[in-house]
């Protein structure tokens, strides 16, 4: 498994989907289509989106830190 990092090739709108589909081996298609599944139901989703966006860091920023 890779770092969670939000890769600089294959994101859509922060790379939050792609990060976690390459961290846990899935398809960034499939992680995509169930976080908009889930916004249909109620809760934070966004809200959490906005979260990871900011936690995970860049994959160009993660190389320079090590």
């Amino acid at each position: 498994m890779s770092a969670l990092v939000r890769p600089t090739d294959g994101r859509m709108i922060g790379g939050v989907c792609a990060a976690i589909a390459r961290r846990f081996g899935w398809s960034a298609t499939t992680v995509r289509v169930a976080f908009v599944l889930s916004c249909l139901l109620p809760g934070p989703q966004f809200l959490l989106y906005i979260a990871l966006w900011i936690v995970f860091p860049s994959e160009n920023k993660a190389k320079t830190a090590w």
